[in-house]
């Protein structure tokens, strides 16, 4: 079977997801969900648990930070190669409650030889929580066994 002329970008972006998503232990450990995969593009859940709220009784920013953190992963890791964070930065617009469910909406901004930068928007209902971006970093390896599949 030539796997190349059977996986549609789409396709490819859902087997790398899958692939990935087998060994995060640390998404689905915090109850995160993956919602929607494509080239470039992710989006994750997570609803806000007792033991995610701080002493202000708020969602800690550590755990926005991670689910932005994850849907940004999987649309950096999404065309088969394999990619790190080189940097992430977020700025926090308003609490994350008790209860919310945030969702993580991740998209490329660009994409060069090894290097990439991605925005990442948190929600809870209509409201904006946070905005993340990162940059990533191609290392070595891909997700699929055909070393060649790539989607564009």
């Amino acid at each position: 079977m030539n796997v190349k002329a059977t996986l549609s970008p789409e396709d490819v972006a859902r087997a790398c997801a899958d692939a990935m998503w087998k060994e995060d232990d640390a998404s689905k450990g915090l109850g995160m969900e993956l919602v929607e995969i494509r080239p470039g593009q992710a989006t994750m859940a997570m609803t806000v648990l007792p033991h995610m709220v701080n002493g202000q009784r708020i969602c800690h920013g550590g755990y926005i930070f991670t689910l932005a953190d994850s849907a940004f992963a999987f649309a950096c890791n999404s065309r088969n190669d394999r990619a790190v964070a080189a940097q992430g930065n977020i700025t926090f617009i308003r609490p994350g409650k008790l209860g919310d469910r945030l969702v993580a909406s991740a998209r490329e901004i660009s994409r060069s030889g090894r290097s990439g930068i991605y925005d990442v928007r948190v929600t809870a209902g209509d409201g904006v929580i946070a905005e993340f971006r990162g940059h990533s970093r191609v290392i070595q390896g891909t997700w699929l066994p055909d070393t060649d599949i790539k989607a564009s």
